[in-house]
């Protein structure tokens, strides 16, 4: 790595450094979680708008060649994209990176767990709001068993860590925090609780059910001895540990406790739109000046340049129906 490549930084307007790239490679999802995309929804981007292996390949080398060392692998659901496993292999394999991990619903991941981590995905998240399979099924119209199978199939992979996603819904799976404890204990998962956001009418509606962590994690502190920690990675976690144990518990506060101020991450969509904010609305369009030919150099003031357009913060609280996307169309 040469020194001119180590002083490289992208540096927002307000002084944050952005080293850290959210790469949606589909909108698909072969589940329909009711809180990100409604069942009838169809309105996919057709393949063809999908930026290919190599066009994604030329901007994630950009960005790392601008600073950006982490990049985390996204939907909708990743492992229905029939040229992922030759896609990380690609990524995995850019000098500057030293970060790529991925996140899953895990309903495929029993057959893919070991291809993926042998072309190079180091750490994986899977989202699993239920250990309930009728309440499973509701949530999501899907099979928990597939998930759970998927699971012991990473476990038996190898990756570390492996962290479980829990989306917190107050009369829907708020009951079960402390069940979810005991499973990633068990198996020496980390478990990560979020707060509902509301993107696109199906956030908005899941709103209904929102509940601040600040409760959820004093209910957990009325059982265990919690001590704060830390975990390597790009997120916006905060952490701790249960006393005794190695078993950690994050919680991800977007509406409660916003992190706007650290905020390292940008978020590419499948059809090359980089966007800059979940909570709002600005994006910088990389596919047209990818298929016009866009030298490398400017490709890469083309990514600075949009690094400029990212806003001081979210309005989810004041604005909430300024997001009419949903989070499969942006990048988990």
């Amino acid at each position: 790595m040469t020194k001119e490549h180590t002083q490289k930084k992208l540096i927002d307007r307000f002084g944050r450094q952005v080293e850290y790239v959210r790469l949606s490679v589909t909108d698909r999802c072969d589940l329909r979680c009711f809180y990100c995309m409604p069942k009838s929804h169809k309105e996919f981007q057709a393949p063809a708008h999908w930026l290919d292996t190599g066009e994604i390949e030329r901007v994630i080398r950009a960005f790392t060649t601008l600073g950006t060392r982490r990049v985390r692998i996204t939907g909708g659901e990743p492992l229905t994209r029939h040229d992922l496993t030759g896609l990380v292999q690609r990524l995995a394999a850019l000098p500057m990176l030293e970060d790529l991990s991925l996140s899953t619903n895990a309903i495929r991941l029993e057959k893919f767990a070991t291809p993926l981590r042998q072309a190079g995905i180091q750490r994986i998240n899977v989202s699993l709001d239920t250990l309930d399979a009728v309440k499973f099924k509701q949530i999501t119209q899907g099979k928990l068993d597939k998930v759970i199978r998927g699971l012991m199939a990473a476990k038996e992979a190898g990756f570390q860590p492996i962290k479980i996603n829990m989306v917190v819904m107050q009369g829907i799976n708020d009951h079960e925090v402390l069940e979810m404890v005991d499973f990633c204990a068990e198996h020496g998962f980390t478990l990560r609780f979020i707060e509902t956001m509301p993107m696109g009418e199906t956030g908005r509606n899941a709103q209904n059910h929102y509940i601040s962590l600040h409760r959820i994690k004093a209910r957990l502190a009325r059982r265990y001895t919690l001590i704060p920690d830390i975990m390597p990675g790009g997120g916006p976690a905060r952490y701790v540990r249960i006393t005794g144990t190695d078993t950690k518990i994050g919680f991800i506060t977007p509406i409660s406790q916003h992190f706007c101020d650290t905020c390292n991450r940008v978020r590419l969509s499948v059809d090359g739109t980089l966007y800059m904010c979940l909570g709002q609305n600005h994006r910088f369009a990389l596919r047209p000046l990818l298929r016009q030919g866009i030298s490398d150099e400017a490709l890469q003031q083309a990514i600075t340049q949009a690094i400029d357009l990212k806003p001081e913060r979210h309005e989810f609280t004041e604005k909430p129906s300024q997001v009419v996307r949903f989070m499969s169309m942006t990048g988990g």
